[in-house]
C-alpha cells in the first residue's frame, strides 16, 4: 500500500506539471503537443480527484480520531470515515491497474465453423449476428470484410471490422475477451431424429492496425488470385477479383473475395494482415500479452471451448470464470454485457492480484 500511494504522491505532481504547461499559451503553438499533454492531463484528473479526496478523509478521520478520546460521539464518525477511507483506496488500486493500451481501438472479429458441418457452419453465421447485433447495441458501426456462406445460409467463415467511433473506449476493450472455441448443444435443423448435437465454432478477435503502425514489405508478400465462390462452391465471378495473401515471414494467410474488384480484395486482405501481424509483434514482445492472446484457441476442437449455448436449457457457460445464465435467446441476439463484465471482472481482479 505504500508504494501504491509512492505512485499517487509521483501522479499528483505529474498532474501538477501538466496543468502549469497547459496554461501556457507557447504549448499551444504545437498543436500536436498541446493534445498529447492534454489527453494525460484527463486521464489523470480523476486519479488525482480521488487521491485529494482520500487524503481528505484520512485527516478527517485522524481529527475523529483524537476528538474521540474525549468525547464517545466522534468515535462512530471515526469508524465511518475509516470505512469511506477503505473504499476510496480500493477505487484507488483500480484507476491505477494499467489500461489495455488497444482498448480505444477498433476490432477485426474472424469467425470460423469447426467440427459438426453444416451445424457448425449455421452456429458459426448465429455468432456472426450475435456481434453485429452486440455492436448495434453499443451504436457501433460494423463491416464485413470477407465471407463464404453455405447452402443451408450458414457461414463457412467471415471476416467483420468493428468500429466504436470516437470517444470512449473502442470495440476492443469489450470484444477482446471473445476469442476462442464457442460450443453449441442443440438440435440441428438438419436432424431428422430430434437427436441434440455438440458442435463448435472458432473466434479470432485482434485489433485493428493503423497502416502507419504495421508496415508490410511487398517483396514477404505471395498474392494469388481466383475466381469468388459463392455456397457449395460455384463460382459467382468470371474474373479472378478474389485475393489470398501469403505473409512469407510468418505464414499467415489472409483471403478476400466480398469485393467487386481485385484491388479492393487485395485492400481488405491487407487490412486483416495487418491486424494479425500487430497482434503477433505483441506477443512477441510481451509476455503477458502472449499469454492472454493464447488463451484465443486457433483450432476448432470442441473438446478446448471458452464458452457453451446450450439451446435446450437456454443456458449459456462461460467456462473461464464459471459464468453461467439462462437467457441464451437474449445473449445471441446481442445482449452480452454481462458474460463479457464478468470476463472484464476476473480480468481486473488477476491484474490487482499483481501489483
Amino acid at each position: 500500500m505504500v508504494l501504491l500511494f509512492e505512485k499517487l504522491g509521483d501522479l499528483a505532481s505529474e498532474h501538477a506539471e501538466l496543468e502549469r504547461a497547459l496554461a501556457d499559451p507557447g504549448v499551444h503553438a504545437d498543436q500536436d503537443q498541446a493534445r498529447t499533454l492534454a489527453k494525460r492531463y484527463s486521464e489523470l484528473t480523476p486519479v488525482v480527484n480521488a487521491f485529494r479526496e482520500w487524503q481528505q478523509t484520512s485527516e478527517d478521520e485522524q481529527a475523529a480520531r483524537e476528538l474521540g478520546e474525549e468525547d464517545a460521539a466522534f468515535g462512530q464518525e471515526a469508524d465511518d470515515l475509516a470505512k469511506q477511507r477503505e473504499e476510496l483506496e480500493e477505487r484507488l488500486r483500480k484507476m491505477l491497474v494499467p489500461k489495455d493500451p488497444n482498448d480505444d481501438r477498433d476490432t477485426i472479429v474472424e469467425v470460423k465453423a469447426g467440427e459438426g458441418g453444416e451445424e457448425s457452419a449455421l452456429f458459426a453465421g448465429d455468432l456472426l449476428r450475435m456481434y453485429q447485433r452486440f455492436a448495434e447495441r453499443h451504436g457501433w458501426k460494423t463491416e464485413i470484410i470477407d465471407s463464404t456462406l453455405t447452402g443451408l445460409g450458414g457461414v463457412k467463415d467471415a471476416t467483420m471490422a468493428v468500429k466504436a467511433g470516437k470517444g470512449g473506449n473502442g470495440a476492443w476493450s469489450r470484444l477482446k475477451y471473445e476469442g476462442g472455441v464457442h460450443r453449441v448443444q442443440r438440435v440441428p435443423v438438419t436432424e431428422s431424429q430430434g437427436r441434440i448435437h455438440t458442435s463448435a465454432a472458432g473466434v479470432l478477435v485482434t485489433p485493428e492496425a493503423d497502416p502507419v503502425e504495421v508496415q508490410v514489405n511487398d517483396n514477404d508478400l505471395r498474392i494469388d488470385v481466383y475466381r469468388s465462390s459463392g455456397p457449395g462452391g460455384q463460382s459467382v465471378n468470371t474474373t479472378d477479383s478474389a485475393v489470398r495473401i501469403t505473409h512469407l515471414p510468418t505464414g499467415i494467410v489472409v483471403s478476400c473475395q466480398n469485393e467487386k474488384s481485385q484491388l479492393q480484395n487485395k485492400e481488405q486482405a491487407l487490412r486483416v494482415l495487418r491486424s494479425r501481424l500487430l497482434a503477433a509483434a505483441e506477443e512477441e514482445a510481451n509476455a503477458k500479452a502472449s499469454a492472454e492472446r493464447k488463451a484465443q484457441v486457433r483450432t476448432v476442437d470442441r473438446s478446448e471451448r471458452v464458452r457453451t449455448y446450450n439451446f435446450p436449457e437456454n443456458r449459456i457457460s462461460d467456462h473461464r470464470v464459471g459464468f453461467k445464465a439462462y437467457n441464451l435467446d437474449q445473449v445471441i441476439d446481442g445482449d452480452l454485457d454481462a458474460v463479457i463484465d464478468a470476463l472484464a471482472a476476473a480480468d481486473l481482479e488477476a491484474k490487482l492480484a499483481e501489483q
